[in-house]
């Protein structure tokens, strides 16, 4: 079993502004862990995780590949996230490359069809509209949860982008809840984008069931 990163560096003042690790990221997690042999066989180069928050995840996939050839790139709305991020990758000696953005904008053209490795732990609880455009606007704890209609406001800004970033053998790892509607999603980026998918894990955490998909080409 892969040990969760240590996150004692981060305190209850972080967590005012930056989202705690809850059941859906060890889910996330949990899912990494059962994709090992692959993302160790694939020798990835380029990872890039969007909406990296406390640095949890990409910290933990850094932990599967090692830090000699993988670049480990992040980032977040978050100016906060960002530096939890950074703190957290210097806690568990892994170099995490934060950068203050939205979704893969800053990187799209630079990373085209290069990323191996992509993440993504979207806001996906349904909200209002105005709430979830609120929360992306200022860009605060509220932007790592408020999905809009259907949970899929944001999610589906970044669907676009997906087969762009994605490398020939890249794979995407995505967090979703029932309410996403995963068949949809799942057809949708097999027949727009051409990229098919598989459920690796799913649990129930409350009212919320979450699901872990990975997309490839």
């Amino acid at each position: 079993m892969i040990p969760t990163p240590d996150l004692s560096h981060l305190t209850k003042d972080d967590y005012e502004y930056v989202y705690e690790p809850a059941e859906d990221t060890f889910l996330f997690l949990d899912g990494l862990e059962l994709e090992v042999d692959e993302l160790r066989t694939s020798k990835p180069s380029i990872c890039l995780e969007i909406g990296s928050g406390s640095g949890c995840v990409s910290a933990f996939l850094a932990s599967i590949l090692g830090t000699s050839t993988a670049l480990f790139l992040c980032t977040d709305i978050n100016q906060f996230a960002s530096s939890c991020t950074l703190a957290t990758g210097r806690q568990n000696k892994t170099p995490l490359d934060p950068i203050i953005g939205s979704l893969a904008t800053p990187l799209l053209q630079r990373l085209r069809h290069s990323v191996d490795i992509l993440l993504f732990n979207p806001p996906y609880v349904p909200t209002n509209m105005d709430e979830a455009d609120g929360a992306q606007h200022t860009a605060g704890i509220q932007g790592s949860w408020a999905g809009g209609t259907d949970g899929m406001q944001v999610t589906d800004v970044f669907l676009k982008d997906v087969e762009v970033l994605l490398s020939d053998t890249g794979k995407f790892y995505l967090v979703a809840i029932k309410q996403n509607d995963i068949p949809g999603i799942r057809h949708r980026m097999m027949t727009e984008y051409g990229l098919k998918s598989v459920i690796i894990t799913q649990r129930r955490a409350g009212r919320e069931h979450l699901f872990i998909i990975k997309f490839s080409r």
